[in-house]
């Protein structure tokens, strides 16, 4: 901190030549003070003192020359053309530093626009910075107050017009020529602004001192609310980089996971796209199972990495925005081990991946464009077999349903069970086995149709049909343990009188539901023949097997249900059913 620097020149420059870098800095050293003052008074009042002071030093110290010059050249320049020492201060390196100087003050002036990109002068210092006080020259009287007010009214020439003449004693051409070079477009206007010269003595007053300064805190409540916030965004940001380093790309390429749980070697193998079991397209041929095992990796993403790591990153780890449903007795937990790829594909508004584990089929769908929305569901599937394990649930959307076929099935038709005698509608897959929209059951409401899929293949005829779940429901008739495919006349005619009591049992993980006219029985006074019927829903977990006996009036479209309940596995008998339907 030293006096304001007020020497006085004595004879003008001829020109701001470019000195040599060690002339610039000793002019910068030995002029300081004058230089800061000149720039903290051509910098706009509307910075506030505080920042003024600490431009106006940056300003200062970022004047020296880039490149460097012969000192004996430029003094030469100076002297007309005779080597000799730096002379006053108007010497060309005080000059060429001054004009720097100048120059970068009017441009720290300049409105900022989006029409350009900022200049350095008018962006906040870099250096000095002081953190925690605010900086401001001493207090004067009321003519520096005034004074001050009177410098905010003009414009950066017109201030730099009054600096000119005020601190360096330049006369009025001089001035004009120092603007000129400055690159003010009117250096005459700024200088017809620049005001009486009768105040020019007040220019050096210490309220224009940026060197002699008073210290005060900053807003201490604030600071300590920012330094809070700060913190707490440093920790995020760190946590959020350790996570984003974890390999596989931390949970961004996860999509609607939740952040990882733990790392080990059977688990990362697991969650490994890589590592995903990829059936023979001809293996349910020669295997000796024919179940979901052997279905091949069917789909147009089937080789989608990014789409199978996020499938598999949300089955382990489902976030708080994956809806989640299982079938009843169907764990929800991650894998044990690498899975196998069913299929992988987009299917209507969304993409679809089913991937089977040996004890369950999981299907994982997200919207075409992100995961926002994501959906997993479970279904077992342990002991399915070739009857069982025909087809899947791809989509369900607006009512109409899509399903994955199994390789085996070479045909595809949509019969209404309430319309035993008529044709079915033959349905043509997509080469990779996923059907057309075909209208679902109501879950509620008027009974008027009850689609079911005939699917031909491995030598027979299976009827499924569409409860709700992932899997659908295989469509049977005849005696416990001698089951057998819905394919005649009289076993449809049956169908048609139950199907509409199949939602009763939407819903429950229903593997099979049979079909089985246990008992006749004439009625009194010639009314005819009515028949009992035991319609049988066993469900994969196999101990909450669903049962319910109907009466079937002659005549009758549709069967009256006589009682049902729930078994704990065994396939009991006639007379157990019958006491159910005469209770």
């Amino acid at each position: 901190m030293t006096a304001p620097d007020t020497a006085t020149r004595s004879q003008p420059p001829a020109a701001a030549v470019p000195p040599d870098v060690e002339q610039a800095e000793a002019a910068i050293v030995e002029h300081y003070p004058r230089l800061v003052r000149l720039a903290y008074l051509v910098l706009p009042p509307a910075l506030g003192r505080n920042r003024r002071v600490l431009t106006a030093h940056s300003l200062v110290q970022r004047a020296l020359p880039r490149g460097r010059r012969d000192t004996t050249a430029g003094v030469a320049a100076v002297q007309g053309g005779v080597p000799g020492q730096r002379g006053g201060p108007e010497d060309s390196g005080y000059a060429y530093v001054r004009l720097r100087v100048l120059r970068a003050a009017l441009e720290a002036g300049l409105p900022l626009t989006f029409r350009a990109l900022p200049r350095r002068a008018q962006l906040p210092p870099a250096l000095p910075q002081v953190w925690g006080l605010r900086l401001f020259p001493r207090s004067g009287g009321a003519e520096e107050l005034a004074l001050d007010q009177w410098l905010a009214t003009l414009d950066g020439p017109g201030r730099a017009a009054c600096v000119l003449r005020a601190l360096e004693r330049l006369p009025e051409p001089e001035v004009v020529r120092v603007l000129d070079e400055a690159g003010v477009p009117d250096p005459a206007a700024a200088v017809a602004e620049s005001g009486d010269p009768a105040n020019d003595a007040l220019f050096a007053s210490p309220e224009f001192d940026p060197c002699v300064l008073q210290a005060r805190p900053t807003d201490l409540l604030r600071r300590r609310r920012l330094s809070r916030a700060a913190a707490a965004a440093g920790a995020a940001l760190a946590v959020c980089g350790a996570l984003l380093a974890l390999p596989g790309g931390g949970w961004g390429s996860d999509g609607a996971a939740a952040p990882p749980y733990a790392r080990n070697a059977a688990a990362e193998r697991a969650l490994d796209p890589a590592e995903l079991v990829r059936a023979a397209p001809a293996l349910w041929n020669t295997s000796s199972r024919t179940d979901f095992s052997t279905w091949p990796a069917r789909g147009d993403r089937a080789d989608d990495t990014a789409l199978l790591r996020r499938a598999l990153a949300v089955w382990a780890r489902p976030g708080s925005s994956v809806v989640v449903s299982a079938t009843p007795g169907t764990p929800s937990g991650p894998p044990m081990g690498p899975a196998q790829l069913l299929f992988a594909g987009a299917v209507d508004q969304a993409v679809v991946v089913l991937l089977y584990d040996g004890l369950r089929v999981v299907r994982y769908a997200e919207p075409r464009s992100g995961s926002a929305g994501a959906a997993l569901d479970f279904a077992r599937t342990d002991g399915a077999s070739a009857d069982t394990a025909t087809a899947l649930v791809v989509s369900r959307v607006d009512g109409n349903v899509r399903y994955l076929t199994a390789p085996w099935v070479t045909g595809v038709a949509l019969r209404d069970l309430l319309k035993p005698g008529g044709q079915p509608t033959v349905l043509k897959p997509t080469p990779d086995g996923v059907t057309p929209p075909v209208p679902g059951p109501a879950p509620t409401g008027d009974c008027t149709s009850w689609n079911a899929l005939a699917l031909t293949g491995d030598g027979a005829t299976r009827l499924i049909t569409d409860l709700g779940e992932l899997t659908p429901a295989r469509l049977t008739s005849g005696a416990p343990g001698a089951e057998r495919n819905v394919t005649e006349a009289a076993e449809l005619a049956d169908w048609s009188r139950i199907a509409c009591l199949l939602p009763s049992v939407r819903s429950h993980g229903v593997r099979t539901v049979n079909s089985w006219t246990y008992a006749k029985q004439p009625l009194p006074e010639g009314d005819g023949t009515a028949a009992w019927l035991c319609t049988r829903a066993e469900t994969w977990q196999g101990a909450a097997d669903r049962v319910q006996a109907q009466f079937l009036a002659p005549g009758s479209a549709t069967a009256a249900g006589g009682g049902d309940g729930e078994e704990g596995g065994d396939h009991g008998g006639p007379e157990k059913l019958v006491r159910v339907g005469v209770v």
